[in-house]
């Protein structure tokens, strides 16, 4: 089972379908681990309650996953890395990745994408992870 962060737009746009839709369904069917931290789960949240999601049944769902723990694993600590200059937010999806041992992050962001590969991690889009598969 291979462990991934997916980056925020991902995760966002996986609750209008599509290919994040259908990485997110892997992650519900235990076919990929989902690896979290702190930060990148505040992110999330953020985000979503930003977008005016927080009262969906949706939302509500996938933070009771996020609480059982189901098909994902929670880093307590992560390294502080500055990989992403051109955008320094992004560098929690890496330290996510780094400190959960993460073959991939899958994200639609430029700034991510540019970095490809850190210490063996790729970075994919949500096309290229799951023609990868």
């Amino acid at each position: 089972m291979s462990r991934v962060v997916i980056d925020t737009n991902v995760f966002v746009s996986s609750f209008f379908g599509g290919n994040p839709r259908k990485i997110i369904d892997r992650w519900k069917t235990g076919d990929i681990t989902l690896c979290l931290s702190r930060p990148v789960v505040e992110e999330y949240v953020e985000v979503l309650k930003r977008l005016g999601l927080q009262d969906e049944k949706n939302l509500e769902a996938l933070l009771r996953l996020f609480a059982q723990g189901a098909n994902s694993l929670y880093a307590a600590k992560t390294p502080s890395l500055d990989i992403v200059r051109d955008d320094p937010e992004d560098n929690k999806f890496i330290e996510c990745a780094v400190a959960l041992h993460c073959s991939v992050i899958i994200s639609g962001d430029k700034h991510l994408l540019s970095v490809k590969d850190y210490m063996g991690i790729k970075i994919l889009t949500p096309k290229e992870f799951l023609d990868s598969r």
